[in-house]
């Protein structure tokens, strides 16, 4: 009989014989494409060692889809280089709903070419061919991929690959180096690539749930010094109606691209004279943006905050004394002179808030003193994830900083929080879920976060009690604080079920010490206080433009740029639609009056995709009774409505700071 061991498979102790796999364990469930032990995944054919704790990945899990998808990218690779044996490979990771891998090839892959490859992948899945690791020396992946040279620079990386290449860490990381091979049924190579895996258990698991999405210029790891390479992007899922239906997301995510309706409800535009990244907003888009703004700040004033203003530009020594420099130097425009003094673009409001804190004592009875700002900052984005409104170069933050005691710093998160997510339903997102950024403990990586480890933990530990009193759900972000404290991030889902990072609140223990910040205590000692930062909306500009997409252009009623719009029935009627629309502007509503020469079914058809939350339509009836007629964004109508009635149902939808619910809505 063969020796025998324990593993401990979902908790529970199980006698396996020596030499057992994954694939002895789960190989009988389909849904299992990897398996997890001691808390690494693994390929389901590496046999198990004495004590292991094993836990099966499903395909439909959050691992296991990534596992699909780079399974998928390594089956894309294989049939670039059938198609085209001279196509050098980049990295091929798993992302958010898909996957990519980069080439070097002589021409930019066009349409047609992308057709054919997904036909030649499905070839190859329905092969069913399967992964085999191989561990290799530094020397021997050298000489099997002597000619990738991209290969070859990411093995001279091994142990940084993070730094190497977004998405790197999947072919190589710190630790062995290993090759995976595609093998045909009759057992030879058909093809390979460095990787570090695991992958699924055959190419069959792939099925047909997947597809080929389009190609993209890329640079090499990420720099535009480095060559320009072509980035075919695709998608993997669990089934093919999982497919479906994310391809249906998509399609309904394309209708509401806030660049396409930008355009289309004339609400701001990206003149290229500008550059990239810096949009303008058209008097509609104004609109919006001033309601925005303007309400915004007076629930600020509300909660509490003085409304103060920054300067765009600053000495550089500000910000090395902020200690952005040269923590986010990366992040900030190059330096310009001033009277021979270095000056630089302001990226953020937090160093001139601490001017105004320090600009005279304070006693810890005005504490916590609250900063708010809409400071117009600037980034230095590199270009290619400049998108929209949502990533820009230049925008506006509805910035604020509170300075508060070390006692009052959970009460202070706490009412930020709050603040935060009621500000966000007043703008028609209540789904929510909170991410918990904290340092990074690896030793290299955290010589980035500066301050102590007491510190650290104290910050870290508060923002948790806070964020998990919310009752929301909180997900752990390691590595993802800033370099002077943790944060927590609010993610809002849309109308369609995107999540988008919105607002945050983070604990800052650093700034303080480093503009030498006091306050009076009680006792008579000078203490340091601590700040807090919190952005609601992000950006003016971002937050805009994630509106745009969520109400797919149709916003409620009181940030609509035109709230009603009057069509006569014919030309003879619009000197009494004017009328209306006169009395209605003196209530302050926003009105404007289609009285053009198109026919009366055209200026309907205009009205519904200028998505106008309410259009007053008047013939000889409406004149006749001293009424209008409403039509609604869903087409559906309501006749003979009485003027005063009319202005009292819109004034009363204007009022309601979410997506209005009346009749037709």
């Amino acid at each position: 009989m063969p020796a025998q061991f324990t593993v401990t498979i979902d908790g529970e102790s199980r006698s396996v014989d020596a030499g057992t796999t994954g694939t002895d364990l789960f190989g009988q469930d389909r849904s299992v494409v990897a398996m997890t032990v001691n808390g690494q995944e693994q390929d389901l054919f590496r046999e198990l060692l004495d004590g292991s704790e094993v836990a099966p990945i499903t395909v439909d899990s959050p691992a296991g889809l990534a596992i699909l998808r780079h399974s998928t990218a390594h089956v894309l690779a294989q049939a670039v280089q059938q198609a085209n044996a001279d196509a050098k490979l980049g990295i091929g990771p798993p992302i958010t709903d898909g996957f990519y891998y980069d080439f070097d090839v002589e021409e930019p892959f066009q349409p047609e070419d992308l057709k054919a490859l997904e036909k030649a992948m499905q070839k190859i899945i329905n092969e069913g061919q399967t992964f085999e690791r191989r561990v290799v020396s530094d020397g021997e992946a050298r000489a099997e991929l002597s000619g990738e040279p991209y290969k070859l620079e990411l093995i001279g990386l091994k142990g940084g690959a993070e730094e190497a290449a977004e998405g790197a860490s999947a072919e190589v990381g710190a630790g062995e180096l290993t090759i995976y091979d595609n093998l045909r049924k009759d057992g030879s190579r058909a093809w390979g690539d460095l990787c570090r895996g695991p992958h699924v258990p055959s190419t069959k698991v792939i099925g047909n749930a997947f597809k080929v999405m389009r190609s993209a210029a890329a640079y090499w790891r990420g720099s535009e010094k480095n060559p320009q390479l072509q980035r075919i992007y695709g998608t993997a899922w669990a089934s093919k109606d999982d497919l479906r239906a994310y391809l249906e997301r998509l399609a309904e995510a394309e209708k509401r691209d806030h660049r396409r309706l930008g355009a289309d409800l004339d609400l701001f535009s990206f003149p290229e004279e500008l550059g990239s990244g810096l949009p303008v907003f058209h008097p509609k888009g104004g609109v919006i943006k001033r309601e925005m703004e303007d309400y915004v700040r007076q629930r600020h004033l509300e909660e509490g905050f003085d409304y103060v203003g920054t300067p765009h530009i600053s000495k550089e020594a500000l910000f090395h004394t902020s200690g952005h420099l040269p923590y986010y130097a990366d992040g900030m425009f190059e330096q310009f002179h001033v009277d021979e003094t270095p000056y630089r673009l302001k990226a953020m409001n937090c160093p001139m808030h601490n001017l105004i804190f320090r600009s005279r004592g304070r006693s810890y009875r005005e504490l916590p003193v609250r900063l708010f700002e809409f400071g117009h900052v600037y980034r230095n984005e590199k270009s290619g994830v400049v998108h929209g409104l949502t990533r820009v170069r230049g925008f506006a933050q509805d910035d604020s900083h509170s300075y508060v005691t070390r006692e009052q710093a959970p009460g202070e998160i706490q009412h930020l929080l709050d603040f935060v997510l009621s500000l966000l339903r007043d703008f028609g997102l209540d789904d929510f879920y909170l991410e918990l950024s904290t340092r990074d403990e690896d030793g290299e990586k955290s010589a980035k976060f500066i301050g102590s480890d007491h510190e650290w933990v104290e910050a870290t530990r508060i923002l948790e009690e806070v964020a998990v009193g919310s009752g929301l759900e909180l997900v752990p972000d390691p590595g993802g604080a800033a370099y002077y404290g943790p944060k927590i991030s609010v993610q809002a889902r849309d109308a369609i079920g995107r999540s988008w990072q919105m607002s945050t609140i983070q604990y800052d223990f650093n700034q303080p010490e480093r503009f030498e910040l006091e306050y009076q205590a009680s006792d008579g000692t000078r203490q340091r206080p601590v700040m807090i930062h919190s952005a609601k909306f992000g950006s003016i500009e971002r937050f805009l433009g994630v509106l745009v997409e969520h109400y797919a252009g149709a916003f409620p009623p009181w940030l609509s740029p035109v709230q009603v719009l009057g069509v006569p029935v014919a030309e003879e009627f619009a000197p009494y639609l004017s009328d209306v629309l006169d009395r209605m502007r003196e209530k302050g509503i926003r009105v404007e009056l289609d009285d053009g020469s198109e026919r009366f079914p055209k200026k309907i058809r205009n009205a519904s995709k200028a998505k106008v939350p309410f259009v007053l339509i008047a013939g000889g009836e409406d004149r006749d009774a001293g009424a209008v007629s409403f039509r609604y964004r869903d087409g559906s109508q309501r006749n003979g409505v009485a003027i005063d009635d009319a202005i009292a149902e819109i004034c009363a939808a204007i009022k309601t700071k979410a997506q209005v619910t009346s009749a037709g809505e």
